[in-house]
């Protein structure tokens, strides 16, 4: 049960296997009733910064005991990773926190988990705070269709190399960024996507001084150009306008796909390719399978 700050309960056996489970993002309140079941229950604890883990344990009144708490981040995986299979090998529980959210975003466990199903040892997960999804929840930008690219590149060429690459992306783009280069990836923003485009910056999610701040890429790059910020930050942009494709291309990825597959399947491929309308271009694959049956024809 959950009484005040504290979760209290007696620990229950819980089945062999690697639990990822999200932790918040912010405020400590976020985390799921399955979380706290699972921190109390796990037989053995890994986490990207185990400070965080056992200052958010304590808070929910969680003890640790004298159950195992293994470090697992970018610099130590390939060290701690035999450790960890060798207690699900053996039949343990074993739970995995990220410092913050969800994991496997942006995150470590990525490669332990795939390791932990490479030998078919069972893999769940408790879902919860995502700092991507609560920004997507606030930015005011369509959230049908969303790319999540991750942390942009340091450098400027790259960044811009990148952004260009996303540029026709039919999707609201999301990325975590760093407070130290906003300003920069959001200049470079406008130079490749352009000053109109609508986006938001969310920083701080779920904390006291949360902020999401909408505007055009332009605005946003000149507000942020002139105010320092601090925090954790998820930078979204709308979604780009379609580029408008030839005749003369589709009509050259019909004839090529003519060569070697039927009217339907060449149409549904082209279309597909273009995500254009499919009858126009149907239509289109028949008349040019007519016309070559027609040629042939005279031919002879």
């Amino acid at each position: 049960m959950i009484d005040g700050e504290n979760y209290v309960g007696m620990r229950q056996n819980l089945t062999a296997g690697l639990y990822l489970v999200a932790t918040p993002i912010g405020n400590a309140r976020d985390i799921t009733l399955r979380t706290l079941d699972i921190l109390r229950d796990a037989d053995v604890l890994a986490a990207e910064d185990t400070r965080s883990l056992r200052r958010l344990m304590e808070i929910h009144g969680i003890a640790l005991g004298d159950r195992p708490l293994i470090p697992y981040h970018d610099h130590n995986g390939a060290r701690a990773r035999p450790r960890i299979m060798a207690e699900l090998q053996a039949g343990k529980s074993v739970v995995y926190a990220s410092e913050a959210g969800t994991p496997m975003i942006s995150d470590p466990g990525f490669d332990l988990a795939r390791a932990v199903q490479d030998e078919g040892l069972p893999v769940t997960s408790a879902p919860g705070a995502s700092a991507v999804v609560t920004a997507l929840t606030l930015a005011g930008l369509p959230t049908d269709r969303f790319l999540f690219a991750g942390f942009l590149p340091n450098a400027s060429g790259a960044r811009k190399r990148v952004l260009k690459e996303l540029s026709e992306v039919q999707a609201t783009l999301a990325f975590y960024e760093s407070p130290k280069r906003l300003a920069a990836s959001l200049r470079d923003a406008v130079t490749v996507l352009g000053g109109d485009r609508p986006a938001s910056v969310c920083r701080e999610l779920t904390k006291k001084f949360e902020e999401s701040r909408r505007g055009t890429l332009a605005d946003l790059a000149d507000h942020y150009a002139n105010n320092n910020v601090k925090g954790e930050i998820v930078l979204l942009i709308g979604k780009g306008d379609k580029a408008e494709v030839s005749e003369d291309l589709i009509d050259q990825d019909l004839r090529l796909a003519l060569q070697t597959m039927s009217v339907r399947d060449a149409a549904d491929l082209v279309s597909g390719k273009f995500d254009i309308k499919r009858r126009p271009v149907y239509q289109r694959a028949m008349q040019m399978a007519q016309d070559d049956a027609q040629e042939g024809e005279d031919e002879e």
